[in-house]
């Protein structure tokens, strides 16, 4: 069988010469050639444009008024949003969509390494699985369905990962009133301000309160937080920077949040005593 279509490639390869030679050109170096220049012309057009939008624009600072092409930059981004939802390039969205269906802790490894790296495996070795010089797609069915599957469940996909909503911490929102009936600090309208700032600014990402949030990442248990007594100082520091205060730790830095509303979360954390 291997010989057959060794001898098989060897008789498609001397067609193709006698083809080229006869009729055609070889693909080097006349369509590298070819892909070369384009290649060129686009970076030339690219870098063209780079000149004009920089140069068309006025000044250089921010806020200043748009050129040709847009302005240079845009405001700075706010370190303390609670409302951004990060997303990744439309290209990704096939993946981010993954995620929702493959989720945490359990199956999340499947969904974003296991089945893109086994597709994508599969699509390099088709070539080397697939040998025959039949090109006629009505006699490559398997080919013709593999490749409208593979298109509309990316297309799908992506259109999905497009249009996906974010809850931006609703859900969770929505446990606010049950942790201050627990914890006992219903009538302090600065701790449960920071409990709503709690659940909203990615803090159950790692933590867990009240068995809610992240149980895989290691990170400390908070609902008794305040029966450590640590105090709102403490607390605003080690927000502003865990590391400062337990060396070696990997929590980031909160200080984006500003001062009013470290004050607001380390309340809540002091008066979480763990429950009556």
């Amino acid at each position: 069988m291997a010989s057959d279509r060794l001898v098989e490639r060897r008789r498609v390869f001397k067609q193709y010469k006698e083809d080229v030679k006869e009729r055609g050109k070889p693909f080097y170096p006349f369509a590298m050639w070819h892909d070369t220049v384009m290649s060129l012309v686009v970076v030339s057009v690219i870098i063209g444009l780079a000149i004009v939008w920089k140069f068309s624009t006025p000044g250089d600072h921010i806020g200043t008024d748009p050129g040709w092409l847009g302005k240079l930059y845009d405001a700075p981004a706010d370190p303390g949003t609670i409302n951004f939802v990060p997303r990744p390039d439309w290209y990704f969205y096939f993946l981010f969509y993954l995620l929702r269906i493959f989720k945490w802790p359990e199956s999340v490894v499947l969904g974003t390494i296991g089945l893109p790296t086994v597709f994508l495996v599969l699509l390099i070795a088709m070539p080397f699985i697939d040998l025959r010089a039949e090109r006629r797609i009505g006699r490559r069915p398997v080919a013709v369905i593999a490749a409208i599957m593979v298109v509309l469940s990316m297309g799908i996909l992506t259109y999905k990962g497009a249009t996906a909503k974010e809850a931006l911490g609703t859900e969770l929102l929505a446990h606010v009133p049950k942790w201050a009936a627990k914890e006992g600090f219903s009538q302090n309208k600065q701790a449960v301000a920071g409990a709503k700032l709690f659940a909203q600014a990615g803090c159950l990402n790692c933590h867990t309160y009240n068995g809610d949030g992240g149980h895989n990442l290691g990170a400390p248990e908070l609902t008794a937080e305040g029966s450590k007594n640590k105090g709102i100082a403490f607390q605003i520091a080690h927000l502003k920077c865990p590391a400062c205060v337990n060396p070696g730790s990997p929590m980031p830095s909160f200080a984006g949040l500003g001062d009013a509303r470290l004050k607001t979360l380390a309340a809540f954390l002091e008066a979480s005593k763990g429950g009556k």
